[in-house]
Protein backbone atom coordinates (compact mmCIF):
# COMPACT_ATOMS: atom_id res chain seq x y z
CA UNK A 1 0.00 0.00 0.00
CA UNK A 2 2.59 2.40 1.03
CA UNK A 3 4.20 1.74 -2.44
CA UNK A 4 1.42 2.49 -4.23
CA UNK A 5 1.08 5.84 -2.50
CA UNK A 6 4.60 6.77 -3.51
CA UNK A 7 4.11 5.74 -6.90
CA UNK A 8 1.18 7.90 -7.08
CA UNK A 9 2.73 10.82 -5.23
CA UNK A 10 5.83 10.62 -8.08
CA UNK A 11 3.65 10.43 -11.20
CA UNK A 12 1.51 13.12 -9.57
CA UNK A 13 4.46 15.50 -9.09
CA UNK A 14 6.08 14.37 -12.50
CA UNK A 15 2.80 15.36 -14.08
CA UNK A 16 2.96 18.91 -12.47
CA UNK A 17 6.81 19.36 -13.44
CA UNK A 18 5.88 18.80 -16.86
CA UNK A 19 2.97 21.45 -16.26
CA UNK A 20 5.00 23.88 -15.56
CA UNK A 21 7.70 23.14 -17.90
CA UNK A 22 5.07 22.97 -21.01
CA UNK A 23 3.39 26.06 -20.09
CA UNK A 24 5.13 29.42 -21.91
CA UNK A 25 2.79 32.07 -22.24
CA UNK A 26 1.99 33.60 -18.44
CA UNK A 27 -0.04 36.16 -17.28
CA UNK A 28 1.76 38.65 -15.06
CA UNK A 29 0.17 36.75 -11.44
CA UNK A 30 1.01 33.22 -13.30
CA UNK A 31 4.40 34.72 -13.92
CA UNK A 32 4.54 35.07 -10.19
CA UNK A 33 3.22 32.33 -8.83
CA UNK A 34 5.78 29.95 -11.25
CA UNK A 35 9.08 32.26 -9.93
CA UNK A 36 7.14 32.09 -6.04
CA UNK A 37 7.20 27.83 -6.87
CA UNK A 38 10.51 27.91 -8.49
CA UNK A 39 13.04 30.11 -8.10
CA UNK A 40 16.28 29.24 -5.74
CA UNK A 41 15.49 31.86 -3.12
CA UNK A 42 12.03 30.92 -2.03
CA UNK A 43 13.15 26.92 -2.30
CA UNK A 44 16.01 27.73 0.09
CA UNK A 45 13.40 29.39 2.37
CA UNK A 46 11.42 25.85 1.99
CA UNK A 47 14.70 24.23 2.70
CA UNK A 48 14.95 27.21 6.04
CA UNK A 49 11.28 25.61 6.80
CA UNK A 50 12.40 22.00 7.12
CA UNK A 51 15.25 22.70 9.05
CA UNK A 52 13.52 24.56 12.02
CA UNK A 53 11.18 21.59 12.09
CA UNK A 54 14.52 19.46 12.08
CA UNK A 55 15.57 22.06 15.18
CA UNK A 56 12.13 21.68 16.81
CA UNK A 57 12.70 18.04 16.65
CA UNK A 58 16.37 18.59 17.77
CA UNK A 59 15.16 19.91 20.88
CA UNK A 60 12.36 17.48 21.71
CA UNK A 61 14.41 14.78 21.56
CA UNK A 62 16.90 16.01 23.99
CA UNK A 63 15.01 14.93 26.68
CA UNK A 64 14.04 11.62 25.80
CA UNK A 65 15.85 8.73 26.69
CA UNK A 66 19.25 8.45 25.60
CA UNK A 67 20.27 4.81 25.50
CA UNK A 68 24.21 4.15 25.23
CA UNK A 69 26.44 1.07 25.14
CA UNK A 70 30.10 0.49 25.38
CA UNK A 71 32.74 -1.93 25.38
CA UNK A 72 36.43 -1.60 25.51
CA UNK A 73 39.71 -4.59 25.98
CA UNK A 74 42.59 -2.78 27.63
CA UNK A 75 46.45 -4.67 27.50
CA UNK A 76 48.60 -3.45 30.28
CA UNK A 77 51.69 -3.88 28.66
CA UNK A 78 53.25 -2.58 31.91
CA UNK A 79 51.55 -3.43 35.01
CA UNK A 80 51.75 0.14 36.77
CA UNK A 81 53.90 -0.77 40.28
CA UNK A 82 53.53 1.31 43.63
CA UNK A 83 55.96 0.80 46.62
CA UNK A 84 54.09 0.12 49.97
CA UNK A 85 55.69 0.50 53.80
CA UNK A 86 56.61 -3.15 54.41
CA UNK A 87 55.55 -2.76 58.15
CA UNK A 88 51.98 -3.20 56.75
CA UNK A 89 52.85 -6.60 56.11
CA UNK A 90 56.13 -7.24 58.77
CA UNK A 91 55.72 -5.19 61.93
CA UNK A 92 59.26 -6.40 62.27
CA UNK A 93 61.05 -4.92 58.81
CA UNK A 94 63.18 -2.05 59.01
CA UNK A 95 62.14 1.17 59.00
CA UNK A 96 62.29 2.05 55.91
CA UNK A 97 61.85 -0.40 54.35
CA UNK A 98 59.37 -0.94 51.29
CA UNK A 99 57.77 -3.72 49.40
CA UNK A 100 57.12 -3.21 45.50
CA UNK A 101 53.20 -4.21 44.20
CA UNK A 102 51.80 -4.65 41.03
CA UNK A 103 48.26 -3.32 40.96
CA UNK A 104 46.17 -4.68 38.06
CA UNK A 105 46.79 -7.64 35.72
CA UNK A 106 47.67 -7.62 32.10
CA UNK A 107 44.62 -8.06 30.44
CA UNK A 108 41.56 -5.91 31.38
CA UNK A 109 37.97 -5.28 29.57
CA UNK A 110 34.72 -3.14 30.22
CA UNK A 111 31.53 -3.79 28.75
CA UNK A 112 28.05 -2.18 29.36
CA UNK A 113 24.81 -0.13 28.52
CA UNK A 114 23.90 2.92 30.23
CA UNK A 115 20.02 4.84 30.12
CA UNK A 116 20.44 8.72 31.24
CA UNK A 117 16.94 10.40 31.47
CA UNK A 118 15.79 13.96 31.76
CA UNK A 119 13.15 14.26 34.16
CA UNK A 120 12.65 17.87 34.68
CA UNK A 121 14.79 20.80 33.43
CA UNK A 122 13.03 24.43 32.94
CA UNK A 123 15.07 25.70 30.14
CA UNK A 124 14.17 22.67 27.95
CA UNK A 125 10.36 23.43 28.43
CA UNK A 126 10.98 27.09 27.84
CA UNK A 127 12.97 25.40 24.66
CA UNK A 128 9.65 23.33 23.63
CA UNK A 129 7.62 26.66 24.25
CA UNK A 130 9.45 28.29 21.30
CA UNK A 131 8.55 25.75 19.18
CA UNK A 132 5.40 27.90 17.30
CA UNK A 133 8.04 30.90 17.13
CA UNK A 134 10.59 29.23 15.50
CA UNK A 135 7.79 28.14 13.01
CA UNK A 136 7.01 31.62 12.32
CA UNK A 137 10.50 32.84 11.81
CA UNK A 138 10.64 30.20 8.86
CA UNK A 139 7.69 31.09 7.35
CA UNK A 140 8.01 34.30 7.77
CA UNK A 141 11.60 34.41 5.64
CA UNK A 142 9.47 32.62 3.23
CA UNK A 143 7.05 35.01 2.89
CA UNK A 144 10.09 37.84 2.70
CA UNK A 145 11.50 35.95 -0.25
CA UNK A 146 7.91 35.35 -2.06
CA UNK A 147 7.48 39.22 -1.85
CA UNK A 148 11.04 40.02 -3.18
CA UNK A 149 10.07 37.75 -5.94
CA UNK A 150 7.11 39.46 -6.72
CA UNK A 151 8.47 42.72 -7.39
CA UNK A 152 11.27 41.52 -9.45
CA UNK A 153 9.15 39.68 -11.37
CA UNK A 154 6.68 42.44 -11.81
CA UNK A 155 9.27 44.94 -12.78
CA UNK A 156 10.73 42.34 -15.37
CA UNK A 157 6.76 41.58 -16.70
CA UNK A 158 6.24 45.22 -17.26
CA UNK A 159 9.81 46.06 -18.65
CA UNK A 160 8.88 43.45 -21.07
CA UNK A 161 5.82 44.45 -21.95
CA UNK A 162 6.23 48.68 -22.39
CA UNK A 163 9.29 47.49 -24.95
CA UNK A 164 6.63 45.37 -26.79
CA UNK A 165 4.24 47.94 -27.25
CA UNK A 166 7.20 50.08 -27.96
CA UNK A 167 8.41 47.89 -30.96
CA UNK A 168 4.77 47.51 -32.19
CA UNK A 169 4.38 51.44 -31.98
CA UNK A 170 7.65 51.75 -33.94
CA UNK A 171 6.79 49.20 -36.49
CA UNK A 172 4.14 51.59 -37.24
CA UNK A 173 6.29 54.35 -37.85
CA UNK A 174 8.38 52.42 -40.22
CA UNK A 175 5.24 51.31 -42.01
CA UNK A 176 4.38 54.78 -42.19
CA UNK A 177 6.91 56.44 -43.35
CA UNK A 178 7.72 53.46 -46.03
CA UNK A 179 4.21 55.14 -47.15
CA UNK A 180 5.63 58.50 -47.56
CA UNK A 181 9.15 57.67 -49.18
CA UNK A 182 7.06 55.92 -51.56
CA UNK A 183 4.69 58.88 -52.66
CA UNK A 184 7.67 60.81 -52.58
CA UNK A 185 9.61 58.78 -55.18
CA UNK A 186 6.77 59.35 -57.26
CA UNK A 187 6.97 62.53 -56.69
CA UNK A 188 10.46 62.50 -57.59
CA UNK A 189 9.91 60.65 -60.78
CA UNK A 190 6.85 63.24 -61.86
CA UNK A 191 9.23 66.41 -61.24
CA UNK A 192 7.45 67.00 -58.23
CA UNK A 193 10.27 66.73 -55.29
CA UNK A 194 13.61 66.71 -55.60
CA UNK A 195 16.06 63.60 -54.83
CA UNK A 196 17.22 64.80 -51.49
CA UNK A 197 13.63 64.85 -50.46
CA UNK A 198 13.92 60.84 -50.79
CA UNK A 199 17.30 60.62 -49.25
CA UNK A 200 15.96 62.69 -46.35
CA UNK A 201 13.50 60.67 -45.89
CA UNK A 202 14.88 57.34 -46.43
CA UNK A 203 18.13 58.65 -43.69
CA UNK A 204 14.95 59.22 -41.39
CA UNK A 205 13.66 55.09 -42.12
CA UNK A 206 17.31 54.10 -41.80
CA UNK A 207 17.72 55.51 -38.50
CA UNK A 208 14.18 53.76 -37.54
CA UNK A 209 15.40 50.49 -38.35
CA UNK A 210 18.67 50.69 -36.50
CA UNK A 211 16.15 51.91 -33.26
CA UNK A 212 13.89 49.08 -33.76
CA UNK A 213 16.95 46.61 -33.79
CA UNK A 214 18.16 47.84 -30.67
CA UNK A 215 14.88 47.72 -29.26
CA UNK A 216 14.63 44.17 -30.57
CA UNK A 217 17.59 43.30 -28.45
CA UNK A 218 16.48 45.35 -25.69
CA UNK A 219 13.66 43.03 -25.72
CA UNK A 220 15.86 40.15 -25.80
CA UNK A 221 17.15 41.32 -22.79
CA UNK A 222 14.07 42.18 -20.97
CA UNK A 223 12.55 38.58 -21.94
CA UNK A 224 16.04 36.77 -20.14
CA UNK A 225 15.85 39.00 -17.09
CA UNK A 226 12.30 38.14 -16.87
CA UNK A 227 12.76 34.15 -17.37
CA UNK A 228 15.61 34.81 -14.51
CA UNK A 229 13.64 36.39 -11.98
CA UNK A 230 11.19 33.37 -12.45
CA UNK A 231 13.35 30.71 -12.73
CA UNK A 232 12.42 30.11 -15.94
CA UNK A 233 14.73 27.62 -18.58
CA UNK A 234 17.42 30.56 -20.14
CA UNK A 235 16.99 28.66 -23.36
CA UNK A 236 13.18 28.18 -23.56
CA UNK A 237 10.68 30.56 -25.34
CA UNK A 238 8.08 32.48 -23.13
CA UNK A 239 5.21 35.22 -24.38
CA UNK A 240 3.07 37.52 -22.31
CA UNK A 241 -0.52 37.57 -21.73
CA UNK A 242 -1.03 40.47 -20.85
CA UNK A 243 -1.43 43.65 -23.14
CA UNK A 244 -1.22 47.38 -22.13
CA UNK A 245 -4.45 49.33 -22.79
CA UNK A 246 -5.48 52.59 -21.67
CA UNK A 247 -8.05 51.30 -19.48
CA UNK A 248 -5.93 49.49 -17.14
CA UNK A 249 -3.74 52.19 -16.95
CA UNK A 250 -6.64 54.61 -15.93
CA UNK A 251 -7.79 52.67 -13.30
CA UNK A 252 -4.88 53.07 -11.86
CA UNK A 253 -5.76 56.87 -11.30
CA UNK A 254 -8.36 55.76 -9.32
CA UNK A 255 -6.02 54.87 -6.44
CA UNK A 256 -6.15 56.77 -3.15
CA UNK A 257 -3.47 57.32 -0.61
CA UNK A 258 -4.19 54.99 2.67
CA UNK A 259 -2.23 54.93 5.29
CA UNK A 260 0.26 51.60 5.99
CA UNK A 261 -0.64 48.87 8.48
CA UNK A 262 2.35 47.73 9.74
CA UNK A 263 0.93 43.99 10.21
CA UNK A 264 0.57 44.01 6.64
CA UNK A 265 4.53 44.33 6.00
CA UNK A 266 6.89 40.70 6.41
CA UNK A 267 9.64 42.83 7.49
CA UNK A 268 7.62 43.64 10.89
CA UNK A 269 6.55 40.48 11.70
CA UNK A 270 9.82 39.07 11.93
CA UNK A 271 10.94 41.95 14.11
CA UNK A 272 7.97 41.01 16.26
CA UNK A 273 8.78 37.54 15.72
CA UNK A 274 12.28 38.27 17.06
CA UNK A 275 11.21 40.10 20.00
CA UNK A 276 9.07 37.00 21.15
CA UNK A 277 12.26 35.11 20.58
CA UNK A 278 14.43 36.97 22.65
CA UNK A 279 11.66 37.41 25.33
CA UNK A 280 11.91 33.26 25.32
CA UNK A 281 16.17 33.63 25.77
CA UNK A 282 15.37 35.86 28.56
CA UNK A 283 12.78 33.57 30.28
CA UNK A 284 15.82 30.65 29.68
CA UNK A 285 18.22 32.47 31.01
CA UNK A 286 16.27 33.24 34.39
CA UNK A 287 14.92 29.63 34.89
CA UNK A 288 18.94 28.15 34.49
CA UNK A 289 18.55 28.66 38.11
CA UNK A 290 15.85 26.22 38.86
CA UNK A 291 17.32 23.23 39.85
CA UNK A 292 17.52 20.09 37.26
CA UNK A 293 16.38 16.55 37.23
CA UNK A 294 17.63 13.62 35.59
CA UNK A 295 18.17 9.74 35.73
CA UNK A 296 20.89 7.38 34.86
CA UNK A 297 21.00 3.70 35.06
CA UNK A 298 24.06 1.69 34.01
CA UNK A 299 24.27 -1.91 33.46
CA UNK A 300 27.79 -4.34 32.86
CA UNK A 301 30.59 -6.20 33.80
CA UNK A 302 34.57 -5.77 33.76
CA UNK A 303 36.87 -8.69 33.48
CA UNK A 304 40.23 -9.01 34.66
CA UNK A 305 42.88 -11.98 33.62
CA UNK A 306 46.33 -12.44 34.10
CA UNK A 307 46.54 -14.23 30.45
CA UNK A 308 44.60 -13.60 27.23
CA UNK A 309 41.24 -14.55 27.47
CA UNK A 310 37.97 -12.79 27.14
CA UNK A 311 36.05 -15.34 27.38
CA UNK A 312 36.03 -16.01 31.30
CA UNK A 313 36.38 -14.04 34.37
CA UNK A 314 33.97 -11.41 33.69
CA UNK A 315 32.11 -9.44 36.86
CA UNK A 316 29.07 -8.00 36.93
CA UNK A 317 27.91 -4.20 37.66
CA UNK A 318 25.11 -2.22 38.12
CA UNK A 319 24.15 1.27 39.60
CA UNK A 320 20.89 3.68 39.22
CA UNK A 321 21.25 7.41 40.01
CA UNK A 322 19.17 9.76 40.44
CA UNK A 323 21.07 13.08 39.42
CA UNK A 324 19.91 16.91 41.39
CA UNK A 325 21.58 19.74 39.78
CA UNK A 326 21.34 22.78 42.71
CA UNK A 327 22.69 25.96 40.93
CA UNK A 328 23.63 27.62 44.01
CA UNK A 329 25.96 30.67 42.84
CA UNK A 330 27.02 31.61 39.61
CA UNK A 331 28.54 35.63 39.93
CA UNK A 332 25.86 37.07 38.85
CA UNK A 333 26.46 35.40 34.86
CA UNK A 334 22.72 34.54 34.25
CA UNK A 335 21.87 38.63 35.32
CA UNK A 336 24.50 40.20 33.43
CA UNK A 337 23.08 37.85 30.09
CA UNK A 338 19.49 38.58 31.10
CA UNK A 339 20.21 41.90 30.75
CA UNK A 340 21.99 42.03 27.89
CA UNK A 341 19.13 40.60 26.11
CA UNK A 342 16.76 43.04 27.44
CA UNK A 343 18.94 45.91 26.03
CA UNK A 344 18.35 44.02 22.44
CA UNK A 345 14.17 44.26 23.29
CA UNK A 346 15.13 47.92 23.56
CA UNK A 347 17.01 48.07 20.55
CA UNK A 348 14.57 45.66 18.47
CA UNK A 349 11.25 48.10 19.93
CA UNK A 350 13.56 51.07 18.60
CA UNK A 351 14.09 49.23 15.30
CA UNK A 352 9.97 48.71 15.45
CA UNK A 353 9.39 52.62 15.80
CA UNK A 354 12.07 53.38 13.16
CA UNK A 355 10.59 50.09 10.34
CA UNK A 356 6.67 51.61 11.13
CA UNK A 357 8.25 55.27 9.90
CA UNK A 358 10.28 54.26 7.13
CA UNK A 359 7.44 52.36 5.95
CA UNK A 360 4.98 55.65 5.89
CA UNK A 361 8.35 57.04 3.97
CA UNK A 362 8.16 54.29 1.39
CA UNK A 363 4.25 54.45 0.98
CA UNK A 364 4.53 58.30 0.60
CA UNK A 365 7.29 58.16 -2.08
CA UNK A 366 5.39 55.74 -4.41
CA UNK A 367 2.53 57.42 -4.37
CA UNK A 368 3.77 60.46 -5.39
CA UNK A 369 5.49 58.51 -8.02
CA UNK A 370 2.39 57.25 -8.80
CA UNK A 371 1.07 60.67 -8.90
CA UNK A 372 3.88 62.36 -10.57
CA UNK A 373 4.08 59.42 -12.95
CA UNK A 374 0.62 60.08 -14.26
CA UNK A 375 1.11 64.13 -14.13
CA UNK A 376 4.51 62.98 -16.81
CA UNK A 377 2.22 60.48 -18.86
CA UNK A 378 -0.63 62.83 -19.51
CA UNK A 379 2.02 65.45 -20.38
CA UNK A 380 3.73 62.94 -22.72
CA UNK A 381 0.49 61.66 -24.51
CA UNK A 382 -0.13 64.92 -24.68
CA UNK A 383 3.19 65.76 -26.54
CA UNK A 384 2.63 62.43 -28.54
CA UNK A 385 -0.61 63.60 -29.52
CA UNK A 386 0.27 66.69 -30.81
CA UNK A 387 3.65 65.42 -32.91
CA UNK A 388 1.69 62.98 -34.93
CA UNK A 389 -1.12 65.78 -35.64
CA UNK A 390 2.25 68.46 -36.73
CA UNK A 391 3.87 65.25 -38.61
CA UNK A 392 0.34 64.70 -40.60
CA UNK A 393 -0.23 68.37 -41.47
CA UNK A 394 4.02 68.36 -42.55
CA UNK A 395 2.84 65.64 -44.92
CA UNK A 396 0.30 66.76 -46.39
CA UNK A 397 1.91 70.29 -47.04
CA UNK A 398 4.75 68.17 -48.53
CA UNK A 399 2.27 66.23 -50.98
CA UNK A 400 0.36 69.53 -51.89
CA UNK A 401 4.22 71.36 -52.56
CA UNK A 402 3.43 73.76 -49.43
CA UNK A 403 6.40 72.60 -47.30
CA UNK A 404 9.94 70.57 -47.56
CA UNK A 405 10.31 67.22 -46.62
CA UNK A 406 12.45 68.63 -43.73
CA UNK A 407 9.58 69.10 -42.01
CA UNK A 408 8.72 65.86 -42.95
CA UNK A 409 11.64 64.27 -41.07
CA UNK A 410 11.44 66.76 -38.30
CA UNK A 411 8.54 65.95 -37.49
CA UNK A 412 8.95 62.07 -37.38
CA UNK A 413 11.80 62.80 -35.13
CA UNK A 414 9.87 64.87 -32.76
CA UNK A 415 6.90 62.05 -32.74
CA UNK A 416 9.66 59.29 -32.27
CA UNK A 417 11.13 61.30 -29.16
CA UNK A 418 7.64 62.39 -28.07
CA UNK A 419 6.64 58.52 -28.12
CA UNK A 420 9.99 57.32 -26.18
CA UNK A 421 8.98 60.09 -23.28
CA UNK A 422 5.86 58.34 -23.32
CA UNK A 423 6.83 55.17 -22.83
CA UNK A 424 8.91 56.08 -20.26
CA UNK A 425 6.65 57.48 -18.76
CA UNK A 426 4.43 54.90 -18.84
CA UNK A 427 6.89 51.99 -17.27
CA UNK A 428 7.55 55.20 -14.47
CA UNK A 429 3.83 54.59 -13.75
CA UNK A 430 4.17 51.01 -13.72
CA UNK A 431 6.83 50.41 -11.50
CA UNK A 432 5.66 53.46 -9.22
CA UNK A 433 2.69 51.20 -8.58
CA UNK A 434 4.74 47.83 -7.85
CA UNK A 435 6.40 49.91 -5.19
CA UNK A 436 3.18 51.22 -3.98
CA UNK A 437 1.79 47.67 -3.53
CA UNK A 438 5.41 46.74 -1.89
CA UNK A 439 5.09 49.41 0.99
CA UNK A 440 1.25 48.63 1.30
CA UNK A 441 1.95 45.25 1.96
CA UNK A 442 0.13 43.97 -1.25
CA UNK A 443 2.39 43.10 -3.66
CA UNK A 444 0.90 39.33 -3.67
CA UNK A 445 -2.51 38.63 -3.83
CA UNK A 446 -3.40 36.42 -0.55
Amino acid sequence: MNKTKYVLALLAWMLISFNLRAQTAFSIDEAVDYGIKNHANAKNAMVGMQDAELQIKEIKVSGLPQINGQFSYTYNAIVPSQLIDAKNFDPTAADGEVVKFKFGVPWGGQTGISLNQLIFDATWLVGLRAADTYRLMAKLELSKSEVAIAENVKKAYFSALVAEQRATILDLNIERIDSVIFQTEQYYKQGFAEKIDVDRLQVQRNNLVTERQKLSNLISLTYQLLKFQMAFPIDSKITLKEKLNEEDVNRLRTILAEEVNPDNRVEFAQLETNRNLTLLNIERIQKGAYPSVGFAGTFGAGHSNTVFNPFERWFGSSALTLNVRIPIYDSGLRRVQADRQRLNLIKLDNGAELLKESFKLENAQAYTNLKNGFETLEVQKRNMELAQEVLRVSKIKFQQGLGSSLEVVNGESDLKAAQNNYFSALYDVLIAKVDLDKAQGKLIKK
